[in-house]
């Protein structure tokens, strides 16, 4: 399978060439973690291009791989971008592998994680067709298939009427839709971005969202404050969990990365598995760049 990562017994493994970093043209410049990669791929001896996904210059093909970073544009664009996956996947080595992409693009996949036993944000799916019940308090409402923060937003017990607009809208575009409890913490304390590399935890951010409330987030992300951070043993046990699931439907992979939020009694959530295009927080770990093109390489 393509992207995962294991070495058989008795075969010699010729490190890769030609790289393809993807990226889409609104993302330009926005990435932080690129020019660290690039810099740390240049050393390895890979050459490197940065090429839009959906570029119909572009020879897939000529690339030993073909890896997905900033191709941010894709809820928006599902059907090209899955067309497009495959049609890469089916001349060259896709990372992540196209049955990882394609699972982590929907978020119904924490129902996946909660039946393991790995404990998630509550959260209710709302298919097209049906009406849900908003939680008390504060609660967030978001589609299956996003990035970015965009078509999320967050509202208050006095907002039913605006959330209920919102399913509609979402709905209508025939997108299942999530209902979430605003998790107290993420107001003052964010959340947390584990992030793993060829399948072992390599390092943790703090990460501070400005989700909209009753808006709508109008540009490529929402906007974000992130910091190092040091990840406690039972916040790396929690993420742990999650790519074990992960690991076991489609081996170890390249890249991965866990959010978390706290609970109010103080336990480590689950809110997303990103496995398609996730920010790696490079910037906030010295060695990470290093780890991720050895990753890439080998």
């Amino acid at each position: 399978m393509g992207g995962v990562l294991h070495r058989a017994e008795g075969v010699d493994w010729m490190a890769i060439s030609t790289l393809a970093w993807v990226t889409t043209r609104d993302a330009h410049g926005l990435d932080e973690d690129e020019p660290l990669a690039l810099a740390a791929l240049a050393r390895a001896g890979v050459t490197v291009d940065v090429v839009d996904w959906d570029d119909p210059q572009i020879d897939w093909s000529a690339f030993d791989r073909v890896v997905l970073r900033s191709a941010w544009d894709y809820a928006e664009r599902l059907p090209e971008f899955l067309d497009w996956l495959a049609r890469v996947d089916s001349t060259t080595e896709l990372v992540n592998p196209l049955p990882a992409v394609r699972w982590s693009l929907d978020k119904q996949y924490l129902r996946e994680l909660a039946t393991a036993g790995v404990p998630i944000t509550p959260t209710e799916f709302v298919p097209p067709g049906t009406t849900p019940e908003f939680p008390p308090g504060r609660f967030v409402v978001k589609p299956a298939v996003g990035a970015g923060s965009r078509g999320a937003s967050s509202y208050r017990a006095a907002q039913h009427s605006a959330a209920a607009d919102h399913v509609r809208w979402l709905h209508e575009s025939g997108q299942l839709v999530l209902v979430q409890p605003f998790v107290s913490s993420v107001a003052t304390e964010g959340e947390w971005p584990l992030i793993f590399l060829g399948g072992e935890y390599s390092h943790a951010a703090s990460k501070r969202v400005a989700l909209p409330e009753a808006g709508s987030v109008d540009e490529l992300f929402a906007a974000e404050s992130n910091t190092s951070y040091t990840a406690t043993a039972e916040q790396i046990r929690v993420a742990s969990a999650a790519i074990d699931v992960v690991a076991k439907r489609f081996g170890r992979l390249a890249y991965s990365r866990v959010d978390l939020v706290r609970a109010d009694d103080g336990t480590s959530q689950v809110l997303e598995v990103e496995l398609v295009e996730p920010s790696l927080f490079l910037p906030y770990e010295p060695e990470a760049a290093a780890r991720l093109a050895a990753v890439l390489v080998g």
